[in-house]
């Protein structure tokens, strides 16, 4: 479980791509050792387990059902990635409940700006999911926790601060980029049993 307050990136330095998955090492600042193997770390949005520690790079298999629901099949070397340590108990959570889970990808439409802040446009690839949108709603793109301020017809809008986008890799978005999206999990559920 994470909270989408991100305060590491990292760089992928590897990518070893087989027919249905790929083997990805992330240069971070993060201080992992081996007895963190087997641990959690969401890396833009996706919960990926720690396979190998090596010096400052972390490694990870990304599944087939992982590539087919996030942007991780068009992943690049030296990419910037959101990285944030699964939470622990007694930690402040200032994000929301966040399961590394991705529901679908999503693009970019359009990026306003005004002072400092960006207004991002966002289409859901996957349609079905549009009506799991709540205008005020909490929303994981790349794993930050943001708030959903506006729902149009076919897409929606968030504002990103300054200071996200100081310590995020969403400063390199460009339009009709896919990001990772995972709804809020509450929404999910009140949706499914009311229904």
């Amino acid at each position: 479980m994470f909270n989408g307050v991100i305060f590491n990136t990292g760089k992928v330095k590897n990518i070893l791509r087989k027919r249905n998955s790929i083997y990805v090492g992330i240069q971070t600042k993060i201080n992992l050792n081996k007895k963190d193997l087997g641990s959690s770390i969401c890396c833009d949005g996706v919960c990926l387990t720690v396979e190998k520690v090596l010096k400052n790079k972390i490694f990870f298999y990304i599944s087939n059902e992982t590539l087919k629901r996030s942007n991780f099949r068009a992943l690049k070397l030296n990419q910037t990635i959101n990285l944030e340590k699964s939470l622990s108990f007694g930690k402040s959570i200032s994000g929301h409940f966040i399961q590394g889970h991705v529901d679908s990808v999503a693009k970019i439409k359009k990026i306003k700006f005004i002072d400092k802040s960006w207004i991002i446009n966002f289409q859901i690839i996957n349609k079905k999911l549009n009506k799991f949108l709540i205008e005020k709603a909490s929303i994981s793109i790349n794993g930050i926790s943001l708030t959903i301020s506006k729902i149009y017809q076919n897409s929606f809008e968030i504002t990103v601060i300054p200071h996200t986008l100081k310590l995020t890799n969403l400063k390199n978005l460009k339009v009709n980029n896919l990001v990772n999206v995972e709804l809020d999990i509450f929404s999910k559920y009140i949706y499914k049993y009311s229904n």
